[in-house]
């Protein structure tokens, strides 16, 4: 079946089948793989994506139910504010080490930020708790987002609903 929705910020039309779960389209099909495959059931959240500005693990969505949507990968968010805010300072904290969570980490500590200018550690670790890491044991990727949260706040950055690639 065809399926028509914005990734990036392009529209896109798609076949996919009725099964086929978001992740492996945007993997196989749109070679978008900054959205990794790490259990294939949903406990990781290195497939996290923004459907509509909202955080999801793409291994649990159909394909099917991101018709209309707009879908945003690590890929579409290299313009964006606050993405380049939270690599910096996932840099400066050592937030990331072998690099394979960082993409479904940055997606959901941006996902936070825009409904949060200023979280407190426990928002910030709430937002986080579907996202593992094996490396890090999440105090340095906790630091990171709120440093990033207040390096957002001085910069008096506005998050927007949806990515712009202005």
């Amino acid at each position: 079946m065809q399926i028509q929705n914005s990734v990036n910020d392009v529209l896109r039309t798609i076949e996919a089948e009725p099964r086929q779960l978001l992740v492996h389209v945007l993997r196989d099909f749109l070679r978008l793989t900054g959205v990794h495959i790490g259990c294939d059931t949903s406990q990781c959240g290195a497939c996290t994506v923004l459907i509509d500005g909202k955080s999801a693990k793409s291994c649990t969505v159909l394909a099917v139910q991101s018709a209309g949507c707009n879908v945003h990968t690590i890929e579409g968010m290299e313009q964006d504010s606050i993405t380049t805010v939270l690599k910096s300072a996932f840099n400066e904290c050592h937030g990331l080490q072998c690099g394979f969570c960082t993409p479904g980490m940055l997606i959901a500590a941006r996902a936070l930020l825009l409904s949060t200018s200023d979280p407190s550690e426990e928002a910030v670790r709430e937002a986080l708790h579907g996202n593992l890491c094996r490396c890090t044991g999440y105090q340095n990727i906790v630091d990171a987002v709120l440093l990033a949260a207040a390096q957002l706040r001085e910069l008096a950055v506005q998050p927007v609903a949806e990515v712009s690639h202005e």
